[in-house]
């Protein structure tokens, strides 16, 4: 069974979510069953970049990543779109654990994969009510369930916010699911600027504000404040 990728890149470092700041190479499949207002990859399901989407078995996608990365990484992240949408990506998931590589992969919880519990670092990333999406419970109870009962490696919840029913959605799910490692991230609100001071500056006056936020709560006590890494460092720059 091929995998529709669309890019593959690295190393470099993981910028969001439990494994933040690690080494990693990038695996970006195309398809997602969500189309976010604010998505910072449009382009893996908005038909834009159809025509660069490539049909690769997991020996090419391991090939490809040893070409680009070499010896110098032992971590791959999985990202979309929605990779949780491909059954048969445990294919690539079993060979990167025979080469001795850890597998990072993010999905928003809205589809059970029996290969999750093989994931090390497995984020599920509901959307918030400002990407217009709107999360099925019932699956992502039934999602959290298995994980929770059959999980080899570690899953933790993320949530980027934007605004206070961001917030109040974070609390809300944070209350659903306590016993899961749980992080807050900012949100990326401009996607065009090439402006890096100017986003940096943005993006820093968030996060303080957020940060602020979180302290004040006496709900959100067990929880980690995350900036969203790559973009302080490189901008809405593609494939870093």
């Amino acid at each position: 069974m091929k995998i529709p990728v669309l890019e593959i890149f690295g190393p470099t470092i993981q910028g969001e979510g439990m494994v933040i700041g690690r080494k990693t190479m990038f695996v970006r499949t195309a398809g997602c069953d969500y189309s976010c207002s604010w998505c910072d990859s449009k382009f893996t399901w908005d038909g834009s970049e159809k025509s660069n989407i490539q049909m690769m078995g997991p020996e090419e996608i391991w090939h490809r990543l040893t070409e680009q990365g070499g010896d110098r990484f032992g971590h791959v992240t999985i990202s979309g779109g929605n990779p949780a949408l491909l059954a048969h990506l445990n294919e690539l998931v079993d060979l990167l654990h025979k080469k001795n590589i850890k597998v990072a992969l993010e999905t928003q919880g809205s589809k059970w994969q029996t290969w999750f519990t093989s994931i090390d670092d497995l984020t599920l990333s509901p959307k918030p009510p400002s990407s217009g999406m709107k999360t099925n419970f019932e699956i992502l109870d039934q999602i959290i369930d298995g994980l929770r009962r059959d999980q080899k490696g570690t899953f933790s919840l993320k949530v980027v916010i934007f605004d206070q029913d961001d917030l109040k959605y974070a609390i809300n799910l944070h209350q659903r699911y306590p016993d899961v490692e749980f992080f807050l991230q900012v949100g990326n609100d401009d996607l065009e600027t090439m402006d890096n001071e100017k986003l940096l500056g943005q993006m820093l006056r968030q996060y303080e504000q957020l940060i602020d936020q979180v302290m004040e709560s006496n709900v959100l006590k067990d929880v980690r404040v995350l900036p969203q890494l790559h973009t302080y460092l490189w901008g809405n720059k593609r494939g870093v």
